[in-house]
């Protein structure tokens, strides 16, 4: 019995299955937890979500930003990019039942303690704001979670979109709440010293202005809690870090497809087997 936590598929279905068989996944005992971004730019979106909904309670993942970007489309609320290969989900036959599956799931999750590894991690696409304590994260991934998941969710899809506010205020409601919520937990790369976030910075950090800092290299209120296993920045050019890890290898853009095993903290990785894109992130 193992936990594995897999990086960004964004739709790399055959690469997902061939780093399945290295670690020899048994869905009898092993459970898969994913890092976001299960769709998108990659060439099998539709076949990625039908296989990992179709595992049940071995399978558990947080929400990244092309997953979002699905749940936009699907309700006419986003912008389609050149770039897109969820048109197929939209169009699918059990495309409803999918995007219900999908929107219902949350944007961080505690990961299993296991013979005391990791020391109980926290698991989100992106990141987490340095005063968040994992119960707030937690908290809060679970008031987005509502909204998504109950019948209004498509009004707040219209207002998903957009940069402000790019710093956290407790006091913060409605739409604009919900909105820097969840571009913590999908989009945040690099931060200000005075809290703010900025959006637009994707490459590595030591090219970045100095002004930037990535979000784990600042300081966390609290002590005593475990590391934070992310996703999304291909660009990084590390696993390990001050946070934790970060499993996005770039596999759609010809990198590798990274899991790390709670157990004992191995990283198990596979060479994209989809032709990779032309473009970088």
């Amino acid at each position: 019995m193992a936990n594995y936590v897999i990086g960004d598929v964004q739709g790399c279905l055959d690469s997902l299955l061939t780093l399945l068989d290295k670690i020899r996944f048994n869905p009898q005992n092993d459970t898969l937890w994913f890092a976001g971004d299960l769709v998108n730019r990659g060439p099998r979106s539709l076949d990625t979500l039908r296989f990992i909904k179709n595992l049940g309670e071995n399978a558990h993942t947080v929400l990244g930003n092309h997953d979002l970007h699905l749940l936009a489309l699907w309700c006419n609320s986003g912008r389609s990019h050149e770039s897109d290969t969820i048109a197929e989900v939209v169009n699918a036959p059990d495309g409803e039942e999918l995007v219900d599956w999908l929107r219902g799931q949350p944007l961080a999750l505690r990961l299993p303690v296991v013979d005391n590894t990791l020391n109980g991690a926290l698991l989100t696409h992106a990141g987490l704001l340095p005063q968040w304590s994992f119960d707030d994260a937690l908290a809060l991934s679970d008031e987005v979670r509502q909204v998504l998941s109950g019948p209004d969710w498509q009004a707040f899809m219209a207002e998903l979109y957009g940069n402000k506010p790019n710093r956290w205020e407790q006091s913060l409601e409605g739409f604009d709440r919900l909105r820097l919520i969840v571009n913590v937990f999908t989009r945040m790369r690099m931060m200000r010293d005075d809290g703010k976030i900025d959006f637009k910075y994707k490459l590595e950090p030591a090219d970045a202005p100095p002004e930037l800092k990535p979000w784990f290299e600042l300081e966390r209120g609290f002590s005593g809690e475990g590391p934070i296993v992310f996703g999304h920045w291909s660009t990084l050019g590390q696993l390990k870090n001050k946070a934790g890890y970060c499993l996005d290898t770039g596999c759609v853009w010809g990198g590798q497809l990274t899991a790390l095993r709670l157990e004992d903290e191995a990283i198990i990785q596979v060479d994209a087997v989809e032709p990779p894109l032309p473009t970088i992130p």
